[in-house]
């Protein structure tokens, strides 16, 4: 019996380790498409609008389409697999490539925006991959397995802007018409990669077994989770969305502009080789808050100055803060929940995340267009202070629950 356990144990290692790598693989192809996105949304936006106010609305059409999807993702998910879910997900970013080229060459502001909508279904998808990676592994692996998938997106910060800087004039005069055609065709390639993953359909016991989801909401761990990933994610993207603008209004080109958000997003996904690692050691809770000090950090580079080296250091540094803070508030995402319970559990917190972030989104255009670079950047501190305060107290509480049940001789609730 005992070597039957410990062959089945490594048949589930390889199988996770498996899924691992090609998940790791569309993270990075997923991620080119949507640094496509956000490398020509708001140009072909100030392009296609009626207004220079409207610039930023196929990015935040983008976050809308992340938010919209989260919780269909979730559903699809407990009723078919994961796999049913990335296959439809990378569908829809093949429609995003289509359509925002067609767009483009019609000059239909409103057909791109539907078009980055679109994009953002295929993120929301993308987004459950991290969770994926860690189905069926044991719980020393699952911060490693999230950091893993996540280090795909290395790739996608040289090969988005890339395909972007090669492809831009390709149909002159319409700018970036044909970067949409070859993110079509990476989508394509990214849906034969997800096909080939080995995610068994949930048990039928487990679809609607576990605790009310408003039980497991209410814990104070998962509040800091949630908290800091709404802050931390719609944080970045205010800074990162506004930036091409910002830098075009500057006086600075659009390589510079496709510099700075390849290296962004190299640093978004760079740290997630020694991330879980970092999560082992030091444990989730600091990671978060080393994370969410770096986003300040960058908010800080950006009031110093209007350079492109100030606009490459700010979005650097923002993708380091944004990866430290969102895996490791990830990681304790999965610490909130049973294995049951962790479709419903996961999309709820991409919906709180997404949400916000399409908020946050929505008003980048208007904060940049009315108030400047400046303002954009000295919104991010007040969330971060709060995530910060939250975090502390959820530490706290943990820490004093351990010791009452320890006094009291009792068991804690491992979840």
């Amino acid at each position: 019996m005992l070597d039957t356990t410990v062959a089945d144990k490594i048949a589930d290692d390889a199988r996770v380790r498996a899924n691992v790598v090609r998940l790791a693989a569309a993270q990075a192809l997923t991620g080119a498409n949507s640094a496509v996105i956000f490398a020509t949304g708001s140009i072909v936006g100030a392009t296609l609008s009626p207004d220079m106010s409207l610039a930023t609305v196929p990015l935040s059409m983008y976050v809308l389409g992340l938010a919209a999807g989260t919780l269909p993702t979730g559903a699809i998910s407990r009723r078919f697999g994961r796999r049913t879910a990335f296959v439809i997900g990378t569908a829809c970013g093949t429609l995003t490539g289509l359509l925002g080229c067609y767009a483009i060459l019609h000059g239909s502001f409103a057909l791109f925006c539907l078009a980055t909508f679109l994009g953002g279904l295929y993120g929301s998808v993308a987004q459950s991959y991290r969770f994926a990676a860690a189905d069926g592994a044991s719980a020393a692996f699952r911060p490693k397995a999230v950091s893993w998938v996540m280090a795909g997106g290395v790739f996608a910060g040289v090969l988005g802007p890339q395909l972007v800087q090669w492809t831009m004039d390709f149909w002159q005069p319409y700018l970036f018409a044909f970067s949409f055609v070859v993110q079509a065709a990476v989508a394509l390639i990214a849906m034969g990669i997800v096909a080939g993953i080995d995610i068994p359909k949930p048990a039928p016991a487990d679809m609607h077994g576990g605790r009310p989801l408003l039980r497991i909401v209410r814990q104070p761990r998962f509040i800091a989770a949630a908290l800091c990933g709404v802050i931390s994610y719609p944080m970045m993207n205010l800074v990162m969305t506004s930036a091409p603008l910002a830098m075009k209004l500057c006086g600075l080109s659009v390589s510079d502009s496709n510099f700075g958000i390849q290296w962004h997003i190299v640093a978004m996904y760079g740290p997630s080789f020694f991330t879980g690692a970092l999560i082992g050691r030091f444990g989730a809770p600091k990671i978060v808050a080393a994370g969410l000090l770096l986003e300040a950090g960058a908010a800080s580079i950006g009031l110093s100055g209007i350079t492109a080296m100030h606009f490459w250091a700010t979005l650097f540094v923002l993708g380091v803060g944004w990866n430290f803070s969102f895996i490791g508030a990830s990681a304790l995402v999965l610490e909130t929940h049973r294995p049951q319970e962790k479709n419903k559990v996961q999309a709820f917190n991409d919906f709180l995340v997404f949400g916000m972030m399409a908020i946050a989104s929505f008003s980048s255009g208007q904060l940049l267009a009315n108030y400047g670079w400046s303002t954009v950047n000295m919104v991010v501190f007040p969330p971060v202070l709060l995530g910060l305060a939250v975090l502390s107290f959820a530490s706290w509480a943990r820490r004093r629950r351990a010791r009452l049940e320890a006094a009291m001789g009792e068991f804690p609730d491992p979840i």
